[in-house]
């Protein structure tokens, strides 16, 4: 078996032509959607990027694994401790180590290990290629890697390739010269000047008056395609920005086509396994968030899921709730392996291929990197608990209507409060059975909080206080003040 599994970082699968979006952003990517099978309601259990593929990579949630966050106690791979052998668990029980023991061969191209110092990725593959950007890449740096590896080695059988595209992350450093495709189009139409003022009287770090963190900063001028663009203050403000992001899922799909185009005049496409995924996805002004991944919702924990499957004779959408580790463990099983145990992926490989009802009750979906949070999908709702703001103004329950308010502009939480119970029942009785399959009695979530709370927003509220007495926003301090979480 041949597999291609292209992750791209920071693509949320609404600005995706196969996923219904108005923009041609990715033709490509369509193109192996219509040979294939696209899963519409596929979640990671923990984001941003370190806690999302080290959820994908071992197999379990991050309650589990340890990872939640970017930083502090909460960024490492738990140690295993007094029970671990000569070689250790991950070796022998990580995604990528079963694939091997299938006798399946692994490559890795990303620069992910070195971004997050996440060197236990590392275990498992036999080749490692990072093109040593640290997460800057952008695709005409990383093809290269992809199109030397495919000419010397496609024709081989039994190889996994893993290839990391980064350009929809930001700041949107395509290249001026690529141009604009999306010049003339208009942008997602949801947003409204009404709203973008709203978004402007409240704070935050990616809030509309705060792009790039907790400063008006351009991070750097070799970024040219944010140019001077400090903030979201109007709809023209709102086009120049997800244009960008636009822009970068374009140019890797342009990259991905020349893929597709190696794999074809090798004549070995029609008969490979090809996944497009992703690590998280972006709000774009949703939650008054505009480029970043800072929440757990499903515009964040939300990632495409394109499977092209050769001789498997599945839907076209698939809409059941799943985990992106579900979808490891139906690969571990299609090879003829057994999921581990320990792992929290589930496969439902056998009941998809007979057309069977699969999929998961709920999910639970958590952030713990710029804010403390942890959201229930089920049925149509999306309920979000709030733990620890991260400088946001977030009330601590936000319910929201999926299926009418997918933008989610509309808290329903005082109007539903039968929902609010049961969703929260839910959630606790999903924490109650992980902590009971947990080799810890530390819920990590707990150390992030103990630790001072979300690593991108440690320390940060004196400077940020500042920050709003200078700009003339001085009301929203004592706003800030009165939140019953402590700041450090």
């Amino acid at each position: 078996m041949r597999i291609l599994y292209i992750d791209i970082d920071t693509l949320r699968p609404d600005h995706l032509g196969c996923y219904g979006y108005h923009r041609n952003t990715s033709p490509n990517i369509d193109s192996i959607a219509k040979d294939g099978t696209i899963f519409t309601n596929c979640y990671v259990s923990d984001a941003p990027c370190l806690p999302s593929r080290a959820s994908l990579f071992t197999g379990r949630f991050g309650i589990h694994t340890g990872i939640v966050g970017h930083g502090g106690t909460a960024a490492d791979l738990r140690l295993t401790g007094k029970k671990r052998e000569f070689q250790d668990q991950l070796l022998n029980q990580s995604w990528v180590s079963l694939l091997r023991r299938a006798r399946i061969y692994p490559v890795s191209i990303s620069p992910y290990a070195e971004r997050h110092s996440a060197f236990w990725f590392y275990s498992g593959w036999r080749e490692i290629y990072n093109p040593g950007w640290g997460g800057f890449e952008r695709a005409d740096q990383i093809f290269p890697y992809v199109e030397k590896w495919l000419n010397q080695n496609a024709l081989r059988k039994n190889w996994f390739l893993h290839i990391n595209f980064w350009d929809p992350h930001t700041p949107y450093r395509t290249p001026m010269s690529y141009g604009n495709p999306f010049k003339n189009e208009s942008p997602p139409l949801w947003i409204t000047q009404e709203i973008i003022n709203n978004h402007r009287k409240s704070y935050g770090p990616h809030s509309a008056c705060e792009l790039h963190g907790f400063t008006s900063q351009i991070p750097s001028k070799s970024f040219s395609r944010l140019e001077n663009l400090k903030e979201i203050r109007n709809l023209d403000d709102f086009k120049q920005w997800v244009d960008g992001y636009d822009v970068g899922i374009r140019y890797s799909d342009d990259y991905i086509g020349k893929i597709i185009n190696i794999l074809k005049n090798l004549g070995i496409y029609d008969d490979m396994l090809i996944i497009v995924s992703g690590d998280h996805g972006e709000n774009q002004g949703e939650l008054n968030i505009y480029g970043d991944h800072a929440t757990a919702c499903h515009i964040t924990n939300r990632v495409p899921m394109i499977i092209k499957w050769p001789n498997k004779k599945w839907n076209k959408e698939e809409n059941s709730l799943i985990y992106q580790t579900d979808i490891a463990a139906s690969i571990v099983e299609e090879v003829g392996l057994k999921v581990p145990e320990i792992w929290d992926g589930k496969s439902f490989l056998n009941k998809i291929d007979n057309n069977e009802k699969y999929g998961r009750e709920f999910l639970v979906i958590s952030q713990n990197a710029w804010s403390c949070q942890r959201t229930v999908r089920f049925k149509n709702w999306t309920l979000i608990k709030t733990y620890h703001t991260g400088l946001k103004n977030f009330p601590e329950i936000m319910l929201f209507d999926y299926e009418k308010d997918f933008h989610m502009l509309n808290n329903l939480a005082d109007e539903k409060p039968e929902i609010i119970q049961k969703g929260l029942s839910l959630l606790n009785s999903w924490h109650k059975e992980m902590m009971g399959k947990s080799t810890s009695t530390i819920d990590p979530m707990e150390t992030v909080l103990g630790e001072g709370g979300p690593y991108h927003t440690r320390g940060q509220l004196e400077n940020y206080l500042k920050r709003l007495k200078k700009s003339d926003r001085g009301e929203l301090v004592r706003i800030i003040l009165d939140r019953k979480e402590i700041y450090i």
